[in-house]
């Protein structure tokens, strides 16, 4: 059997929880007759692109549960945010993202709520064939209209609803 690692998530405040589950109820009642779901955190992803270790993302959308290994999902999520904490920025910035660009996740948020500010980056293909990162733009208080799910162009997302403290 293999170990899970946990990290410590106690320097973690509230509001880390508030943006994902915002961001989960905005989402989420638009898209619940498409086969498509947006998921939480606690959900667990597991890819052979990570050495099939198991990966926590707090918000995610995907549209193939069914490809499971045991109660992880082994899909690749179309898009993937994560909410920025001290505990957790370097990680999410440097590991988290170089593993969500090797699996093929195609869109990254990384939310800050101090800033109350979304960096939304795609991944983008080079012609040898490798994949990488770019950031499509920052979402903050001056342009929050902007703010727009590049996958799901239909969905309609709402910074200030998202930043609802």
């Amino acid at each position: 059997m293999n170990a899970v690692t946990v990290t410590d998530m106690s320097n973690t405040f509230v509001e880390h929880s508030f943006i994902i589950n915002n961001f989960v109820v905005m989402v989420g009642k638009q898209i619940q007759d498409s086969l498509c779901r947006v998921l939480g955190d606690g959900v667990q992803y597991q890819w052979r692109e990570n050495d099939d270790k198991i990966i926590l993302p707090d918000a995610s959308i995907i549209c193939n549960t069914r490809d499971r290994k045991n109660v992880s999902l082994t899909g690749i999520p179309r898009m993937v945010m994560e909410v920025l904490s001290d505990a957790t920025e370097a990680y999410d910035r440097g590991e988290k993202m170089e593993i969500y660009r090797k699996a093929g996740v195609s869109e990254y948020w990384i939310t800050d709520w101090r800033k109350k500010q979304v960096e939304i980056y795609l991944n983008d293909g080079r012609e040898d064939g490798t994949t990488y990162f770019y950031l499509y733009k920052t979402v903050t208080e001056e342009n929050k209209d902007s703010l727009q799910l590049t996958m799901f162009p239909n969905l309609k997302t709402d910074f200030d609803e998202l930043f609802l403290l």
